[in-house]
């Protein structure tokens, strides 16, 4: 073979190369989802951008992955059908009990003083108060999700500490709604005297006019704990380098896009680590919920 040939040859199998690479590295997708807190389509729009702007970032494909309960979203995290989650308190908590290499990463800059708003219908002539009202006592009562943190786990604590009874014992009646959106529904039309809700949840439907204060109303807020954050699988690395888990984190932490810090909504995301969360597992197992 003449020089010329060989060499062009050889251009060609070097040139080709690239491709090859990219093919390879654009056929990994990276998986996330989160916990079901709020109506399917608000969520699917919030994390539909989120995971549009993980792929800018990353320069690798991302796609959500929604889920119907806050327990399908552990299991997806478990069962690595997901490497990446938006938990609350107790969700995090535990998946990262069953991978225990997983990581806590970011969080809300919000997130770090969580609160729980309790809501009354105005049936009961309940008014804001600085402590649990003792009144509550024999309504009717509903939590969110089962699994959620500012829904069900802190609320109940705090009923707890205060009464010395378990909500069943405490209220005529207690159900769970499913998510915070549900919880302020089903108070605001009278199918529950009383309901248990994120602060954050209630504090955007009541911006977007989904309120109405003549009906319903908060009657008490709960000490601040630490809730959502972001939970990866570290075994990422072996799929998208070792770096991966690093990258993911300041892609996170450098989100500073308006629409999307609104949407969840929070004003920026902070580093987060595993023990920050103590607390929440604390009351987990007091409670028997771990």
């Amino acid at each position: 073979m003449k020089f010329t040939s060989w060499f062009a040859a050889l251009m060609l199998v070097l040139l080709s190369l690239p491709c090859q690479v990219f093919a390879q590295s654009s056929d990994k997708v990276f998986t996330f989802t989160a916990i079901p807190d709020e109506d399917e389509s608000r969520l699917r729009s919030r994390f539909d951008k989120v995971a549009s702007y993980l792929s800018q970032q990353l320069g690798i494909r991302v796609k959500y992955v929604p889920v119907k309960s806050y327990g399908a979203a552990i299991s997806a995290f478990r069962n690595n059908q997901v490497q990446l989650a938006w938990f609350g308190g107790l969700s995090g908590v535990k998946a990262r009990h069953l991978v225990p290499s997983s990581l806590a990463i970011a969080q809300g800059y919000e997130d770090q003083f969580f609160k729980t708003y309790f809501i009354a219908h105005h049936s009961t002539n309940l008014s804001l108060s600085d402590d649990l009202p003792a009144d509550i006592e024999g309504l009717t009562f509903t939590f969110g999700a089962k699994g959620s943190t500012s829904g069900r786990l802190m609320p109940e604590h705090y009923l707890r500490q205060q009464f010395n009874k378990a909500p069943r014992k405490l209220f005529k009646r207690v159900g769970f709604s499913g998510d915070h959106s549900q919880t302020i529904a089903q108070v605001q039309s009278g199918a529950w005297q009383l309901g248990a809700v994120n602060y954050k949840v209630w504090d955007s439907e009541l911006a977007a006019g989904k309120i109405d204060p003549s009906k319903i109303k908060v009657i008490w807020s709960t000490p601040t704990y630490p809730d959502y954050q972001w939970t990866i699988r570290q075994d990422v690395s072996d799929n998208f380098g070792r770096d991966f888990v690093q990258q993911v984190q300041n892609a996170l932490l450098n989100m500073n896009e308006p629409s999307l810090l609104a949407s969840f909504p929070r004003k920026r995301f902070v580093s987060a680590k595993n023990s920050d969360y103590a607390p929440i597992k604390k009351v987990a197992k007091a409670i028997k919920l771990l």
